[in-house]
């Protein structure tokens, strides 16, 4: 008699968790990795496709573009929101990483200023709007798709994957800038080095997109009666407008100081403050890990304590601290290696999280949408405008107003967590 061997479905559903982990990390990753090497190579993407005739113009054009790539992002929310709660949210997640691979390979490919003149400043700015478009449906379908296939008794530690993902990108692309920096002269990365980040950013883009191919659909989308699915989309958006202000009240503060802190900082001590360019990245490297670590521990906690004691703790502590850790940093790569650890790790309490309060607020018929839009606008609105208005108001001595800001966004937060109801283990297929 011949024994029939087969798979447990303990193993069939540790294979399915591990594919929904892995296809929606690595999307999520090549996302932040595109937007961390535009920032950190900001410099020579400004002496490449922009007139030298004056460097510092050429800078400020270059981060503004960084912020005209966030434009894009609610209409990406709206496009990629009314995608994943009609048609699927893997649907919707793998179009926009296709579309994200898109922008970064005319990035890398795009011709220069001395050889075509301002059409290379265009072409910039029309890949920059491809990925805006492209991310600013990446994270709420993402991270919708990554809440519903959670355990709900897990989801604060699986939404944790968001940001664990997410800044295992910006640190690839952090590592990368390092490395290149400190093995190509100047003059190889002004001709061609910078080139290479965006070119391996589209490659692995299109490894994503046959992860995510593989995929299948949550259980709570399918579940879904077809006649929700096909409700008309703005009247279901200005129904649900409280909870749609909630996530740009609770996303304000948490956008702008994680740009400060977790994605520009290298950036900025290195042109502003004057520190070794590979010696900043390298603190950025060290800061970054300290975040990824900290995540999962706020995500844990949050799944035993509640989601807005976590988000309170998390945007007090970053206020509290923002204007200290300020202060601390000078022009040593110590200084910054310590200043962005402290504050991500208060900034992680928040960021580890919020993916899965976002999606307990909503319905499933309008989870995708009713995530996407208000978080892509108030991301381009306040986040994508952070780095530029930090240069400019450090340009003109008045640095000191930026932190304000910062701060009163943080403090906004905070109130805002005082309104939401507590999610913790709500049923998201209801």
């Amino acid at each position: 008699m011949t024994a029939t061997v087969g798979t447990s479905p303990d193993v069939k559903v540790h294979k399915s968790h591990m594919r929904t982990l892995v296809g929606t990390g690595i999307g999520n990753a090549v996302e932040w990795y595109d937007w961390a090497i535009y920032a950190t190579f900001s410099p020579f993407i400004a002496s490449a496709l922009f007139s030298q005739a004056d460097p510092t113009s050429a800078v400020l054009s270059t981060l503004a573009i960084f912020a005209v790539g966030f434009v894009a992002r609610p209409f990406g929310g709206f496009v990629f929101g009314w995608i994943g709660d009609r048609i699927g949210r893997k649907t919707s997640m793998t179009v926009a990483v296709a579309l994200g691979a898109v922008g970064s390979l005319l990035i890398g490919i795009a011709p220069t200023f001395a050889d075509v003149g301002a059409f290379a400043s265009v072409m910039l700015l029309v890949a920059r709007l491809i990925q805006g478009l492209a991310h600013g449906g990446e994270l709420p379908s993402s991270q919708t798709y990554l809440s519903e296939m959670a355990p709900k008794e897990h989801r604060g530690f699986w939404a944790t994957l968001i940001y664990t993902s997410g800044t295992a990108g910006i640190l690839a692309g952090t590592l990368l800038g390092a490395i290149l920096t400190g093995v190509l002269s100047k003059e190889e990365m002004n001709a061609w080095g910078w080139r290479i980040p965006f070119l391996i950013g589209g490659a692995l883009g299109i490894y994503a997109l046959f992860m995510r191919a593989k995929m299948k659909e949550t259980e709570a989308f399918e579940a879904e009666a077809p006649n929700e699915k096909r409700l008309p989309i703005w009247p279901q958006i200005v129904k649900y407008r409280k909870q749609a202000l909630q996530v740009i009240g609770l996303t304000v503060g948490l956008t702008v100081v994680y740009y400060i802190w977790g994605v520009v900082a290298p950036s900025y001590a290195a042109t502003s403050l004057k520190m070794d360019r590979g010696e900043a990245l390298w603190a950025g490297v060290i800061a970054n890990v300290v975040f990824i670590a900290a995540l999962p521990f706020w995500g844990k906690l949050s799944d035993r304590i509640g989601r807005r004691p976590v988000i309170i703790v998390s945007a007090a502590g970053a206020a509290l601290l923002h204007f200290p850790m300020t202060w601390l940093l000078k022009d040593s790569p110590w200084q910054l290696a310590v200043s962005m650890s402290v504050m991500l790790f208060f900034i992680a309490g928040s960021a580890a999280i919020v993916p899965a309060v976002y999606a307990e607020l909503f319905p499933t018929h309008i989870r995708t949408i009713g995530v996407g839009v208000p978080y892509s606008i108030c991301v381009a609105v306040f986040g994508g405008t952070a780095p530029y208005l930090q240069t400019w108001l450090g340009s003109i001595g008045q640095a000191q107003l930026f932190n304000v800001y910062a701060v009163i966004l943080l403090l906004v937060g905070i109130a805002f967590a005082f309104s939401i109801p507590e999610t913790k283990g709500k049923d998201l297929t209801v």
